[in-house]
């Protein structure tokens, strides 16, 4: 099947998922997860409907936003960040996902002081408490919270997690549920800096079990570019 095809199939699906859920799909934006794939078909994907792009490398980003294979299309960082590429990611992305110190984001509000703007980020909470995995405790995410107030530069717009990897959908279930529910709790607490307003969880293989607890960003990048090539090892 083409990118368009796949998309399209991904958007019926997420569709369908929101309406047995009682919501709307209009309320869910479906991220592209473009990593590894090149310019050309990053372009396909946003002609084809793609409203928004993730990328998980720093140095990929630059260089396909260097081609402008994001033109048309939202842009949004979804991977591992080091502190040290923060730099050339503020301004440019629309949100950084996975946002998991309080130093990155003391970097992320140092980064946006200078360049005169505010950085909406997303927390990453570790969900499944996989040492492999990045994110920081659940129980954390009061402390991670309170520290925002003390970034001006910086605005949470909610949160982020990615849940261990499961034969089927719904055994991820119980993860989903959890950031609902953190996200619930927390978004009734008064915080500076800090507007619970999205939900990033759900990829490829489990979206629509994330769109039933409640996501409203969801990854996406093997179900519409198909299965990714990885270089073999030397």
């Amino acid at each position: 099947m083409t990118i368009a095809e796949n998309l399209a199939q991904v958007q019926a699906n997420i569709a369908r998922a929101a309406e047995k859920a009682g919501r709307d799909p209009r309320d869910i934006l479906l991220i592209g997860a473009t990593k590894m794939n090149d310019a050309d078909r990053v372009r396909e994907a946003i002609a084809a409907g793609l409203p928004a792009c993730g990328e998980n490398r720093v140095q990929e980003l630059l260089e396909k936003n260097e081609q402008g294979a994001y033109e048309g299309a939202r842009l949004h960082f979804i991977g591992s960040l080091q502190k040290n590429k923060v730099k050339y990611l503020v301004g440019l992305v629309e949100l950084i996902h996975s946002v998991d110190s309080v130093e990155l984001m003391r970097e992320i509000n140092r980064q946006a002081l200078k360049r005169g703007i505010t950085q909406d980020i997303l927390l990453e909470v570790n969900t499944g408490g996989e040492d492999s995995k990045s994110g920081f405790a659940p129980e954390k995410l009061p402390e991670m919270l309170a520290a925002a107030a003390e970034f001006p530069a910086v605005s949470v717009r909610g949160l982020m997690t990615i849940p261990p990897i499961c034969r089927r959908p719904e055994e991820n279930l119980p993860y989903f549920q959890l950031l609902h529910q953190l996200f619930i709790d927390n978004g009734e607490k008064k915080y500076d800096n800090v507007r619970m307003d999205f939900m990033s969880m759900g990829m490829s293989g489990d979206y629509e079990a994330a769109i039933a607890c409640g996501a409203n960003m969801v990854r996406v990048g093997t179900a519409i570019f198909g299965h990714r090539i990885y270089p073999a090892k030397s």
